[in-house]
């Protein structure tokens, strides 16, 4: 019998600088820019309380600011990571102690969150070191292509085009991680360690509504009315003037 923990823990990966933003984030980090009457990460929270208890946050970018916002708001923990690659917190941080699956999301991530999803899946993948949550590819958005085999993943690349790429969700066990590879900085680092040892596991395409906001161009077209890739809330091309000036 299957004893995995459910999952209790997630990770905002919030700590970048959001160059393709500008000039909004010369001024805020990406994190904070408005979104749904609210900012990007506190719609990322306000989900995420309905589904787990502990919440952890990686900052960067504007730090200070972002910190401020989140000491506020209310999170478990902020975690440092500035100068060091989007994985380093999993072994250079006290999450590297955490020996149970902890839900990562990155901060751009636009989405319904199906905890009951994840928690299945990750149990009947048999609770790896990592799994990845894939979604279909969206034209207008950037990903990594996923190559598997019955959910073992054997490669994870841009240059030929695959049915699913990486959503940015991810399941992982930081203690196992860390335990499996030597140093560990960037998620590049984490997963082409993992497919060498047979380890990374890819789930079923996610089955919400799923949007990665990367760009300005983005974030306002995201609230035009003829845009129908999503029905959650909007972010006004009002509150981004207002945001500029």
């Amino acid at each position: 019998m299957n004893t995995c923990k459910s999952i209790q823990h997630a990770l905002i990966m919030a700590a970048g600088r959001g160059n393709r933003m500008r000039p909004l984030t010369d001024i805020f980090p990406k994190a904070m820019l408005p979104f749904k009457e609210d900012t990007l990460i506190g719609n990322s929270l306000k989900m995420l309380r309905d589904c787990v208890l502990h919440i952890h946050v990686t900052v960067g970018y504007k730090r200070a600011m972002l910190s401020q916002y989140l000491m506020e708001t209310g999170v478990d923990s902020i975690l440092n990571t500035e100068g060091h690659g989007n994985a380093w917190w999993i072994q250079n941080t006290l999450m590297n102690y955490l020996d149970e699956p902890v839900l990562v999301l990155t901060t751009d991530n636009v989405t319904e969150l199906d905890i009951d999803f994840l928690n299945r899946e990750y149990i009947e993948a048999d609770s790896p070191p990592c799994m990845l949550v894939p979604v279909k590819p969206i034209p207008m958005i950037e990903g990594d292509y996923i190559y598997h085999n019955k959910g073992v993943v054997l490669e994870i690349q841009r240059s030929l085009p695959k049915d699913i790429y990486c959503s940015g969700i991810q399941v992982l066990n930081p203690a196992r991680v860390s335990s499996m590879i030597k140093e560990i900085n960037d998620f590049k680092d984490v997963w082409d360690n993992l497919i060498l040892k047979h380890q990374l596991r890819v789930s079923s395409i996610y089955p919400k509504v799923w949007f990665s906001i990367d760009t300005l161009e983005q974030l306002v077209n995201f609230s035009k009315p003829e845009n129908h890739l999503s029905p959650l809330g909007q972010v006004t091309a009002n509150q981004i003037e207002k945001t500029q000036s």
